[in-house]
């Protein structure tokens, strides 16, 4: 997160206690952070084209989003450097925010809600019931844990604000776009699936490991190594999800 030398450094004085405008920042650190791997102080130019973002009305999600994409793509092409800057994502952030602009156009219309769904494999009311349904059970989920009880608690609430901004987003649309809603669902749910590693004591760790690996075994001499290992990853991940109660956000869960 942001220590307070770099917040009053790098933001503008005028909204220093401007709660959204810290979260905004720390927000985007922590993606970047989390993504690379290790843990990386941004430059003061990373600080500077984020408060450029904020300035210029970069949504958090859509901001977010552009992050992951980008780490996505440099994960897919293997590449032996690390990446060692924000401004590596730059690109992905400024394509991904010129795409959510233009989806905005007519968003404010009258017929807006009758705009034909066609084009979507999804309805939007469904979709919109979806969200707002995964909202009010991370909310919940959140509000039974103690605020500092562990990384997961503080990623709980993280994430409510952001399906917050998402679903809001999401309704407001002249133009949704149900892949770019599955990419950042994704960013959300990859963020709350670290958090429960962390949160996770080492004896329950252990009893899960042990189920998974008694389930995925017999199919072991069926299957490639990085199919396998792929298997046994989302089954480590559902037993986490059910674990701690936490819902699944992907639109194929509708």
């Amino acid at each position: 997160m942001i220590d307070t030398i770099a917040c009053h450094k790098y933001a503008a004085p005028t909204e220093l206690n401007d709660l959204n405008y810290f979260s905004y920042f720390s927000e985007l650190e922590d993606t970047f952070i989390r993504r690379r791997g290790k843990h990386l102080m941004l430059s003061p130019i990373d600080w500077a084209m984020i408060e450029s973002w904020k300035e210029r009305g970069v949504p958090l999600h859509v901001a977010v989003r552009g992050i992951e994409h980008a780490f996505d793509s440099y994960e897919a092409k293997k590449q032996k450097r690390t990446v060692k800057t924000l401004l590596y994502c730059q690109e992905e952030v400024e394509a991904q925010y010129a795409e959510w602009l233009e989806s905005r156009v007519g968003s404010h219309d009258d017929q807006r809600d009758s705009l034909d769904d066609s084009k979507s494999p999804f309805p939007r009311a469904t979709v919109s019931a979806h969200l707002e349904r995964s909202l009010e059970e991370l909310t919940k989920l959140a509000s039974q844990r103690e605020p500092a009880q562990d990384e997961l608690s503080e990623a709980l609430m993280r994430a409510a604000e952001l399906l917050t901004e998402i679903a809001d987003d999401y309704r407001s649309s002249a133009q949704p776009d149900t892949r770019k809603l599955e990419e950042s669902l994704t960013g959300v749910e990859r963020m709350l699936d670290d958090a429960m590693r962390i949160a996770i004591d080492a004896e329950t760790l252990k009893s899960i490991d042990t189920e998974v690996d008694s389930q995925i075994k017999p199919y072991k001499r069926h299957m490639d190594k990085v199919a396998f290992a792929q298997t046994r990853e989302n089954l480590f991940r559902k037993r986490l999800r059910e674990y701690f109660g936490v819902p699944r956000l992907s639109l194929f869960f509708l």
